[in-house]
């Protein structure tokens, strides 16, 4: 997906988040920051989403229906085709052993909420600059994301 300014050249994010308030704020953030932008609402949902656009990075909420996102998380880095996408846990599980936890399962970073979006968007850009530069987490260009209306029918869809 295209966000407002955003371009085929710009990193796609992945925003995990089964409460949609939290999932617009987001998305809609990150497309004014020129971010290509796509959602998923659980975790099952994340891994597909994950294996069929390639993000660059997946901001993960840890507590999702259907599959948390500790457990979609260690599915993302299990597998070779997507293991080196960065995956950042935004939490309100903001204690010490969660954030342990969340690194445990495979998470590159950890954000407590409530985080303000422009928090969200540095720790994006600190990953994606790693990418760029060819770090340890460098991945392939992102391929192209539905439209956030095709986002909103497969949420319907799963409900």
């Amino acid at each position: 997906m295209t966000g407002s300014n955003g371009s085929d050249d710009e990193p796609l994010v992945l925003i995990v988040d089964d409460f949609e308030d939290n999932r617009v704020m987001y998305v809609e953030y990150l497309q004014f920051q020129g971010f290509r932008v796509a959602e998923a609402v659980n975790g099952e949902e994340a891994i597909a989403q994950t294996k069929k656009l390639m993000p660059a990075v997946v901001v993960m909420d840890l507590s999702l229906p259907v599959m948390d996102g500790w457990e979609a998380t260690r599915r993302i880095k299990a597998d070779a085709k997507t293991k080196h996408i960065v995956v950042i846990a935004l939490t309100g599980h903001a204690e010490p052993a969660h954030a342990k936890k969340a690194r445990d399962a495979g998470c590159d970073d950890f954000v407590a909420k409530p985080c303000l979006p422009e928090n969200l968007v540095a720790k994006i850009r600190e990953h994606v600059a790693k990418q760029r530069a060819g770090g340890a987490s460098s991945v392939p260009k992102s391929a192209p994301a539905g439209s956030r209306k095709d986002s909103k029918k497969v949420e319907k869809g799963k409900k």
